[in-house]
């Protein structure tokens, strides 16, 4: 009845302690572990008490006695491997080969090579050893040793907490692993006698308490969470229980014939769908009043995340962000108070704002820091300062600081932006596990947010900075600009007094080089008569250039007029091509014109119309090479005339075209060709044919050749 009694209650035990680790949090690998360790030590019990009175089987439960001792062995190691930290401290070949020689250990318990035979004996059952019993207890001396081994390292790598929680398991796994190895392996063999072995289960619930040790005072696991959530189920299962009886006995006995069909084969099934579907309505209830008593704190992180990122995300502006942020952590948090700090620079201020009036003073939050930074520490738990930083303790106790955290990037050497700064939970409970891992994702969004308020100040004094530059140098530009309209005006005036001053002397010189060539002052040689030609058509280029810089400046002023008449354009391209044609021959030039017959008369200004032809065909001649053809062509078309002047000569690239009919713009071919254009032929020549009712003809390929011309409608 004894081992009865001491099997069942270790095994409910380390069973339900199991289950609910597990259920905390499913995907650590720690409680995974934690959970396995449970059931092969409830598999282990339960093996052990039946192999020692299951007569008809000792052998069998002998042997998997041994089985399952080896795997809780096997899962106490990879416990020790990740606990408390969650980093594996072996590496992966090693727990390979431990793998692997459990697996091993595990076929030969089985057979006959650990334990060959079980005999009944006066104070329990003797074990006949097989062959190779050493193997096994070489392989769970391995296992104890690197449990051992686990534990110290991590012991020697983590923080203060953790090494309390080692400490605290590491005296509960040596005493179990030394009771154990008493009772089970060494006087069962000393003394050929295998009853000490039946207190295995009672060292299982002395590692088991003091992990209940550390979880109640170091916070391993959640206590509260625990005995909430045994109350809450106990409720549930109570309520659902009667809930069930009374339906189907209460109710049957006093509506119904207990004997009938209804009662004995639907009532039942009705009660488990009525107590099915409202079991989850229960639980709930019971949840919520459980945490009212044992969960005060309790909050849910994904609704307190949401929240937070929707206040980092609504406000921009640092002062509001800062303290409706600390506002929304101490209400989900439940602490007495919460700041944050941003870091001074050449360029911004210190920054501290919160949900209270601070306790502590800049310079002992500076020593604070300071002291974060030389420690290496992200997280500054007031609890778990050492004592050799007394100084630092009391600074953080007079200020009612409890915690501080930093960001994930903050180092050394690299000052942290911000802070998150809380004060002691409302209910005297220390920050959990999951309080200080949410607390660390708090603080690097917080951070980004931050960085981003930062940005925007600086945008906004940017912007006020630059607003100021904008309008002075809006002035500047609008008193520089009445300056450049005056000089512009008296450039205008001067340019069209000087043209007037010029073209008086041009006609006269023109008018004599004519009557010259046409013999008036005698005859003239055909030497003579080239350079004298070549004269004539120079003023007569003069002439036009003049023309072109008062009709600029008329623009300018508003004083460009055109003035029609009836005008035959065959005969005005005729006497165009007559005056440079004998430049085209100088040039190696071919200039071809077929004057057509019977050309229409069409309303023109024949003066400027005259100058958009001449310049045509003057550049035509000028950027096209020696040997070329230039090609003179005017047609009347069915609602039009068109004329174009089509030359083999450079061309313009395709990049240049959209600004050749700007003012005083030239290509850069074109300025190596003729260095002493002016860029005022083209532009004039479209707002002449333009102001007149027509439109510019004009394609271009770069050494292939150009063609420019316009066109004007009959009508």
């Amino acid at each position: 009845m004894i081992d009865l009694t001491i099997v069942l209650s270790a095994s409910i035990f380390n069973a339900l302690l199991g289950f609910i680790v597990y259920l905390r949090n499913p995907k650590a690998k720690v409680n995974q572990l934690f959970a396995f360790f449970a059931i092969s030590v409830v598999t282990w019990t339960l093996s052990n008490y039946l192999a020692d009175n299951a007569q008809a089987y000792n052998l069998l439960f002998t042997q998997l006695t041994f089985f399952f001792g080896a795997i809780m062995a096997f899962a106490m190691y990879l416990i020790s491997n990740y606990f408390p930290s969650g980093r594996g401290v072996n590496s992966t070949r090693t727990i390979q080969a431990t793998t692997l020689a459990l697996f091993l250990t595990l076929l030969l318990s089985l057979g006959p090579w650990v334990v060959t035979k079980v005999t009944k004996a006066q104070n329990g059952v003797d074990l006949h050893l097989g062959p190779l019993y050493g193997v096994y207890v070489l392989f769970m001396l391995y296992a104890f040793g690197m449990i051992l081994s686990n534990f110290v390292r991590h012991y020697r790598h983590e923080g203060h907490k953790s090494r309390a929680q080692v400490r605290i398991l590491l005296t509960g796994v040596a005493i179990y692993a030394g009771l154990a190895i008493i009772f089970n392996l060494l006087l069962p063999v000393v003394a050929d006698n295998w009853s000490s072995s039946r207190f295995g289960p009672l060292f299982t619930m002395a590692f088991v308490g003091f992990a209940a040790y550390a979880i109640v005072r170091h916070g391993l696991l959640d206590i509260r969470l625990l005995v909430a959530r045994s109350v809450a189920y106990t409720l549930l299962i109570s309520t659902i229980t009667g809930l069930y009886i009374v339906m189907i006995f209460v109710i049957a006995r006093r509506i119904f014939d207990e004997d009938s069909v209804l009662v004995q084969q639907v009532l039942p099934i009705v009660a488990a769908l009525f107590v099915a579907a409202t079991a989850p309505y229960f639980k709930r209830s019971f949840d919520r009043l459980t945490n009212r008593f044992f969960y005060r704190d309790a909050y849910d992180p994904q609704a307190f995340l949401d929240e937070l990122n929707k206040t980092l995300v609504s406000n921009i502006e640092l002062g509001i962000l800062l303290r409706r942020t600390a506002g929304v952590i101490q209400q989900n948090l439940k602490s007495e108070s919460c700041f944050i700090t941003v870091r001074q620079t050449d360029e911004r201020p210190f920054r501290l704002l919160g949900t209270d009036a601070p306790k502590f003073k800049a310079d002992q939050l500076a020593y604070i820091y300071s002291q974060m930074a030389e420690m290496g520490q992200k997280l500054l738990i007031a609890d778990d300062v050492k004592l050799e930083h007394s100084k630092l303790k009391r600074t953080l106790n007079s200020g009612g600081i409890a915690l501080v955290s930093a960001p994930t990037g903050y180092e050394k050497d690299n000052p942290a932006l911000a802070y998150l700064i809380l004060g002691p939970k409302k209910s005297g409970n220390i920050y959990s596990k999951d309080d200080l891992r949410l607390i660390q994702i708090i603080t690097d969004e917080l951070v980004i947010a931050i960085q981003n308020a930062l940005r925007f100040e600086e945008i906004q004094s940017f912007n006020v900075t630059l607003q100021a530059k904008i309008n002075e140098a809006t002035e500047q530009l609008q008193r520089n600009n009445k300056k450049l309209q005056v000089l512009d005006q008296t450039k205008d005036e001067f340019i069209s007094m000087a043209s007037h001053q010029l073209r008086t002397p041009l006609t006269s010189i023109k008018g004599y080089l004519s009557m010259v060539l046409d013999g008036d002052a005698g005859q003239v040689n055909e030497e003579q008569r080239k350079m004298l030609q070549q004269a004539f058509i120079s003023s007569q280029r003069m002439t036009y250039l003049i023309s072109d810089l008062l009709n600029v400046s008329r623009l300018r002023t508003g004083k460009f007029f055109i003035e029609k008449a009836p005008t035959n354009l065959a005969t005005v391209v005729q006497q165009e091509v007559d005056q440079l044609r004998e430049s085209a021959k100088i040039r190696g030039l071919e200039l071809n014109y077929d004057q057509p017959a019977n050309f229409p008369t069409i309303d023109l200004d024949e003066t400027k119309t005259r100058q958009v032809i001449m310049n045509f065909i003057d550049n035509a001649i000028y950027y096209t090479p020696s040997g070329g053809r230039i090609d003179v062509a005017l047609t009347n078309k069915h609602k039009s005339v068109e004329l174009t002047v089509t030359d083999t000569g450079i061309g313009i690239a395709k990049k240049e075209q959209h600004r050749l009919f700007s003012k005083f713009y030239r290509a850069p071919n074109a300025k190596r060709a003729r260095p002493d254009g002016t860029g005022l032929g083209l532009f004039m020549a479209k707002k002449i044919i333009v102001a007149q009712g027509g439109a510019i003809i004009f394609h271009s390929q770069p050494d292939k050749g150009s063609t420019f011309g316009f066109s004007f409608p009959k009508k």
